[in-house]
């Protein structure tokens, strides 16, 4: 299993999470609490967790070209729907196992 992860500097963490976790879920596995979200795709998934002033993500997925797909699903529909932040992440490698509900 390969892992990366990123950070977004927000306000708005808990509605962006809540958002993109609502959109997913009209298609795949998908689901949040207040806190901690979570995406299931075919090829891969991502863990999202949303405090204060930080959105965070784990994406995990097989072999480096599905990573590579759920970190490009990811980053550009939060670039849609935080557009006016400008988000921009930098996605680093990660070794800590993925666990979700």
């Amino acid at each position: 299993m390969m892992n990366t992860s990123a950070l977004f500097e927000t306000d708005n963490a808990a509605r962006h999470m809540t958002a993109l976790c609502q959109h997913f879920g009209r298609k795949v596995d998908a689901g949040c609490d207040a806190h901690k979200g979570w995406v299931r795709f075919s090829f891969g998934q991502c863990e999202l967790t949303a405090d204060a002033s930080h959105l965070k993500f784990c994406a995990s997925a097989d072999d480096q070209t599905q990573l590579d797909r759920v970190v490009e699903v990811v980053t550009s529909h939060l670039e849609r729907f935080a557009f006016r932040e400008n988000p921009e992440l930098m996605w680093t490698k990660t070794t800590e196992g993925s666990q979700h509900p």
